[in-house]
């Protein structure tokens, strides 16, 4: 169950820092996937046992300083509208300003959870500064300094008392064991139509789930044997005058629909080839251990020669590098060209996420290839790998025990799950290799 937390406020009061504080150190380690450059817009962060994105609404904004207020009153009500807590942060150096005034004024009047931040409180003279903020009349109200990060445990311990548990009534509601599968991508790849292609005319083989209290509509897919859950959140169209902010909407609608999901669809327009934006979606794909099935639309438009796909294929698989193993379908959804064939391909990715490996036979499967390679040696000091097991959660994690599990190297761990990808059906699921002492 993916929340928001949406930080939103005029230029200049800090957001980017406040935002890189609540994703925490683990920001640096989030985004070491190589050759992926993404917008710092949105990271993720738990505390207290509470997962959410954190979204960076200045990060959305053309010509940063001299923005226009009415840009600003956009912003806020994209956070209204798509966010479960707004984090709405001040500025104590420069007092409650006009734009301040009005945009209180716009969070009072919406229902969701607001928390008023004071930012640069960072000594007594500005903490006495900062009471006149109370006035702006909100109950949660927190002093803080993103640049020293005092306060900032306070804010997110409100923000995870305010946060829904994660068994919601309409979890409930879904039957469980189905597989869930979402369709996601840029704007205008063919998202909804392919939804439409799916699910065809025949509504009574359909029920919806309206979200109690979210935007994904599960649409309960049963034919031809096959049964799943379809995540759509083409939602988008409802929204009026939503052209302009149409990405913005469109990632924080795929970052839900992603956190929902088993396995992605991720939808590729063939005639634009594969750009920054979805590397950064396969990027969160990939860091939230989602099945992944790339699918490459538009396909009936691209001019063809003989190995036009197979090049396709291995130009995607460059970028996408060290990630590869992972189904690419082309399709045309226009033409009902291969669109059953994505449902097959994700279903079968499903199985692959949710494989269990029996323990006798990951070992005598790796610990032979280990032995054929073992890890290198680290200051005279010889790895040994003794034994493997496959850890209890949702996605393949495997453990490899031995003795000095800090000196194993990443591209080590990289050989691993490569050869756990080669002798075992893992595509298009995430891996995860852990090295822990016995």
């Amino acid at each position: 169950m993916s929340h928001i937390v949406a930080i939103v406020g005029r230029p200049n009061v800090g957001k980017s820092t406040l935002f890189n504080r609540l994703i925490g150190e683990r920001k640096a380690i989030i985004d070491n996937v190589s050759g992926v450059t993404r917008d710092r817009i949105y990271g993720f962060s738990d505390w207290n046992g509470k997962n959410f994105t954190v979204v960076d609404t200045g990060g959305f904004v053309k010509g940063s300083s001299d923005i226009f207020e009415a840009e600003i009153r956009r912003q806020v009500q994209i956070a209204i509208d798509e966010a479960s807590v707004i984090v709405f942060l001040t500025d104590v150096t420069t007092g409650i300003t006009d734009l301040d005034e009005e945009i209180a004024r716009m969070l009072r009047k919406n229902p969701k959870k607001v928390i008023l931040a004071v930012n640069k409180v960072d000594n007594s003279q500005r903490q006495m500064m900062a009471n006149e903020f109370w006035s702006l009349g909100f109950d949660d109200t927190v002093f803080l300094s993103s640049i020293s990060g005092s306060g900032t445990g306070e804010l997110l311990d409100i923000v995870s008392e305010v946060l829904p548990d994660e068994a919601t009534e309409e979890q409930n509601m879904l039957k469980p064991g189905i597989p869930k599968i979402a369709i996601v991508g840029q704007p205008n790849v063919g998202k909804s139509s392919l939804t439409n292609s799916l699910v065809g005319e025949e509504r009574n083989i359909v029920t919806d789930i309206p979200g109690t209290t979210r935007d994904a509509i599960y649409t309960l897919y049963n034919k031809f044997e096959k049964e799943f859950y379809l995540i759509d959140t083409a939602g988008i169209r409802k929204k009026a005058k939503v052209h302009e902010d149409l990405e913005f909407y469109s990632v924080l609608r795929s970052i839900k629909a992603m956190e929902e999901a088993d396995v992605c669809l991720l939808m590729l327009d063939a005639t634009a080839g594969i750009e920054a934006q979805d590397l950064s979606i396969l990027g969160l794909i990939q860091k939230r251990k989602k099945g992944v099935v790339i699918v490459v639309n538009k396909w009936d438009l691209i001019q063809k020669e003989t190995n036009t796909a197979r090049d396709f294929e291995k130009r995607l698989k460059e970028k996408m590098a060290p990630f590869t193993d992972v189904p690419v379908l082309f399709t045309s959804v226009h033409e009902k060209q291969r669109i059953f064939k994505t449902v097959e391909t994700a279903l079968e990715v499903y199985e692959n996420r949710s494989r269990k490996i029996k323990t006798s036979e990951l070992n005598d499967v790796m610990l032979e290839v280990i032995e054929k390679n073992p890890p290198p040696s680290h200051r005279g000091k010889y790895i040994k790998i003794k034994y493997i097991a496959q850890l209890p959660v949702a996605y393949p994690a495997f453990v490899l025990y031995c003795n000095y599990p800090d000196h194993v190297k990443e591209s080590y761990r990289q050989f691993i799950e490569n050869q756990l990808r080669k002798h075992f059906p893992l595509t298009g699921a995430a891996v995860s290799v852990y090295f822990r002492e016995k």
